[in-house]
């Protein structure tokens, strides 16, 4: 009887990844045949012209390209976020002083729309990559900063009393104390990050990049050329689902373990 609410906890979705698909291919059928209908197709291109145009753009090559510069950019931008939100985070998490100091500016920052935090990146430091950069990372830092302030304060004291009592230093304490104690926050932080920061790339590169996902949308714009946007838009959605599927999901799976493994 006591393992009841431990069993319910592990217990598996059911349906595995079907209910997903069906979704999914429910969604295309309705674009099929509201295409269909529609007494303008340049404004809603059937799902099969938006394939054939996402064919010739990879065919072309311009597809893996365009692709992995704006890859690269949320790579970049992601791991700088990850690094300075998450020391910010667990800093304000572990220090009250500094909380009081930096929470103001913390709710500062993540109420600023992101277009002012590019337009002015833009504007101080120049239409360039770095600019680029770190106006898509300042955007994800703060919600990073968040997740990780709010998982420093539930670190266990036990923990940290054993630490003491076993005298470890500060980087075996972090290593193996904190760290596995905030790995869920972090996992969870760097799904929802990643998320976010692919959107705020498109809006950099569409702005002011000569290359990338956001900049070839920015040209077909000014053609109307929907049937392209679409196919743009979706290969880089294929791109970061299997981002997400084959390497965050997973890992964010192993660093819930502890939780389902915990009596």
């Amino acid at each position: 009887m006591s393992k009841a609410p431990a069993d319910q906890g592990r217990r598996p979705a059911r349906g595995g990844p079907f209910p997903g698909i069906v979704s999914i291919a429910a969604l295309i059928v309705l674009w099929a045949v509201v295409a269909s209908v529609s007494d303008d197709p340049r404004r809603l291109p059937s799902p099969l012209l938006v394939l054939q145009r996402l064919a010739e753009i990879a065919a072309t090559g311009e597809l893996w390209f365009h692709a992995g510069m704006t890859l690269m950019r949320v790579a970049i931008a992601f791991v700088a976020a990850m690094l300075v939100g998450g020391a910010l985070g667990l800093w304000m998490g572990r220090a009250g002083a500094a909380d009081r100091w930096l929470n103001p500016l913390l709710v500062i920052l993540l109420n600023i729309p992101a277009l002012v935090v590019i337009v002015l990146c833009y504007i101080w430091i120049g239409l360039n990559e770095t600019a680029a950069i770190l106006a898509v990372a300042l955007n994800k830092i703060p919600t990073v900063a968040v997740i990780l302030r709010e998982a420093a304060r539930a670190l266990s004291p036990s923990l940290d009393d054993m630490a003491r009592v076993f005298r470890m230093g500060p980087v075996a304490r972090l290593r193996h104390v904190i760290l596995p104690q905030l790995a869920p926050a972090i996992a969870a932080a760097a799904r929802s990050g990643i998320a976010l920061i692919w959107k705020i790339v498109l809006v950099v590169e569409f702005l002011g990049r000569s290359n990338g996902v956001g900049f070839k949308i920015h040209l077909l714009f000014s053609s109307f050329d929907v049937a392209r946007v679409l196919a743009w838009a979706l290969a880089f959605v294929a791109i970061m689902m299997l981002i997400d599927l084959g390497l965050l999901r997973p890992w964010q799976a192993r660093a819930n373990r502890w939780r389902q493994d915990a009596p």
